[in-house]
């Protein structure tokens, strides 16, 4: 693997850096049928609080292990084979977030039509809409890597699965009793 900075900021040849993606979409996928083995045994609070922790622990590590520190990872490659790819640490750190990501989403959906009795069908399609908002938050990392730090931008993607955390505690929960669901 050649590490000049003509390769990218962090010195990964681009061919690398694409099967170091597709193992973050693989690991998603590992994640979301360990987690779909485990839903039927585990509360939805559960998986969401402690994916989410793992998550954050993740995150935190990526952003605050220098990216000069170098390890060699299993990476899945295009023609269906693994390989091995020498990549900093703090990037294998965000790959391994592949797996706590795609167990989020069922846990996130099922608390938040929970109890919702004849307004589910109305909620569930609104919650839907709103993960187009998702699509937001990229764009508030890329201007942060741009215009500051790339390592930095993922204080962001901090924020956001420490308000997942959050709403796996007690942001899920039905505030307004006043509304008969039934």
């Amino acid at each position: 693997m050649t590490t000049s900075v003509a390769n990218g900021g962090l010195g990964i040849d681009p061919t690398v850096a694409g099967t170091v993606i597709g193992t973050y979409w693989f690991l998603m996928l590992i994640g979301r049928l360990v987690g779909a083995s485990v839903g039927g045994k585990v509360s939805s609070r559960a998986m969401l609080l402690s994916v989410s922790a793992i998550a954050l622990v993740f995150v935190l590590a990526a952003i605050f292990v220098p990216t000069s520190i170098k390890v060699v990872m299993p990476v899945f490659q295009s023609d269906i084979s693994f390989g091995m790819a020498e990549v900093p640490l703090s990037i294998m750190m965000l790959i391994l977030c592949g797996l706590c990501t795609s167990v989020m989403w069922g846990g996130i959906f099922n608390l938040a039509v929970e109890g919702l009795g004849k307004y589910t069908e109305a909620a569930s399609g609104i919650f839907m809409v709103m993960v187009c908002g998702g699509g937001l938050l990229p764009l508030l990392q890329g201007y942060i890597a741009d215009s500051w730090n790339f390592m930095g931008s993922y204080w962001v993607v901090f924020v956001g699965v420490l308000f997942l955390f959050y709403y796996g505690l007690a942001g899920y929960k039905n505030v307004n009793k006043d509304i008969v669901t039934q």
